[in-house]
């Protein structure tokens, strides 16, 4: 792995876990992202699990500057080891920007925000899945220009910093295209929003397909332009 890769995406991770209010659920965000057990992670810091836990919880006093630097490097080291490939896609967001035809916008989450509270919000309906879960960011797409403009290495850029997000395609006509893009590529998102498309009419195998890997499914009819604002106002 590049050093100054690897270097850029250490600074950002620190940068981010140090200056967050909430700094114990921006490293667990973290953690997380990288599908790093706390088990695995604290072995590797010579720390019982239960350290890395009240980090998390916020039972044990913030990090200092130091501490995260050496959680951050035991993170990517952890990585490395297993081929990289998280690094590989977080990296990629260090150097290329997306064009706007294909990526309305796109948010992080300081701290995780709860499924069902952004759903409701952009006025969502359940087709599968559970809401019972929480989400670090989201990516609007325009689903037709993704599709048809991007590889499977830039699709996998949609995901931004991680894939705990929620990916709304747009101006969907069965939900069915966007899934099988998700289907073939390595990383998968915790919930697809398929946009302009009643629930009647999305195809039968998007549940299947979602069932197989874990995603929740939801559509919404709310205009682009206006979920695009109101997910900009929100103060999560």
């Amino acid at each position: 792995m590049k050093s100054g890769v690897r270097n850029q995406l250490a600074e950002k991770m620190a940068g981010e876990i140090t200056l967050s209010d909430s700094p114990g659920q921006a490293l667990k965000k973290w953690r997380v992202s990288f599908e790093i057990a706390p088990g695995v992670l604290s072995e590797r810091l010579g720390v019982s699990p239960s350290v890395i836990s009240d980090y998390e919880s916020g039972r044990r006093k913030s990090p200092g500057t130091a501490i995260v630097g050496k959680i951050v490097d035991a993170i990517l080291s952890i990585d490395e080891e297993h081929g990289g490939n998280h690094i590989q896609q977080f990296s990629s967001m260090l150097y290329t920007g997306m064009d706007d035809d294909v990526i309305y916008d796109m948010h992080e989450y300081v701290s995780p925000v709860p499924l069902e509270t952004f759903a409701a919000t952009i006025g969502c309906t359940l087709l599968c899945g559970s809401v019972e879960q929480a989400i670090n960011g989201y990516t609007i797409i325009n689903s037709l220009n993704a599709i048809l403009q991007l590889s499977s290495n830039e699709f996998n850029r949609i995901y931004g910093w991680s894939t705990e997000r929620a990916l709304i395609f747009t101006n969907v006509s069965t939900g069915k295209s966007p899934m099988v893009a998700i289907r073939v590529t390595p990383f998968k998102p915790r919930c697809v929003v398929l946009q302009g498309i009643e629930a009647a009419d999305v195809h039968p195998i998007v549940g299947k397909m979602a069932e197989r890997d874990r995603i929740t499914v939801m559509c919404t009819g709310m205009e682009v332009e206006t979920i695009v604002s109101v997910l900009r106002e929100k103060e999560w």
